[in-house]
């Protein structure tokens, strides 16, 4: 029915990586395909508890991550990733190591992020008030050559979600029926 691949969603806190991940999650799922969805959030509270936000300890959350994503695409099964994610080295590191591995930038404007930032971290952090926020006070380095790009900014959760969907038809790493899918 399809292949095993991870689809890593990368962006700024805010930026859509959960809602575009988690549509295209419930999708896949509607067509019976084995899939995970690995939430930066959850994973953080279940698999690298215990780590902070230094440099290291953020390379070390997304090597486990992709340790995961790397046992189940080798075993048939979509692995989704939504996490910031911000160093582009261990990003690249994760493309070598993971057989058919698609980096998924969500971009979106700090400006936007700050006017749709429902908790009000970005406030925060910009005055000061939040440490190591990722691309406020901490780098975000934003992938230079991403397999799909979408710009919640400009764009529909819907527009997104098909643009992701067409890249992957095209790459082969769907094969449902047209029935299935409409």
């Amino acid at each position: 029915m399809h292949k095993g691949f991870t689809l890593w969603f990368t962006g700024l806190s805010g930026a859509g990586k959960s809602t575009i991940s988690h549509a295209i999650y419930t999708r896949l799922k509607e067509l019976g395909a084995r899939v995970e969805l690995l939430d930066g959030d959850v994973v953080r509270t279940n698999l690298s508890q215990g780590l902070g936000f230094s440099k290291e300890d953020r390379d070390t959350n997304i090597r486990r991550i992709g340790f995961v994503c790397e046992l189940l695409s080798r075993n048939g099964v979509i692995a989704l990733v939504a996490a910031i994610s911000p160093y582009r080295a261990v990003r690249e590191e994760l493309k070598t190591r993971i057989a058919n591995f698609l980096e998924v930038y969500v971009d979106c404007p700090v400006e936007v992020l700050a006017e749709r930032d429902v908790k009000g971290l970005y406030k925060k952090a910009l005055a000061g008030e939040i440490p190591n926020f990722t691309g406020i006070s901490d780098p975000y380095e934003p992938p230079l050559q991403p397999d799909i790009v979408v710009d919640t900014s400009q764009e529909s959760l819907e527009e997104s979600v098909a643009k992701v969907w067409t890249k992957l038809e095209k790459l082969g790493l769907l094969s449902f029926s047209r029935e299935q899918v409409h």
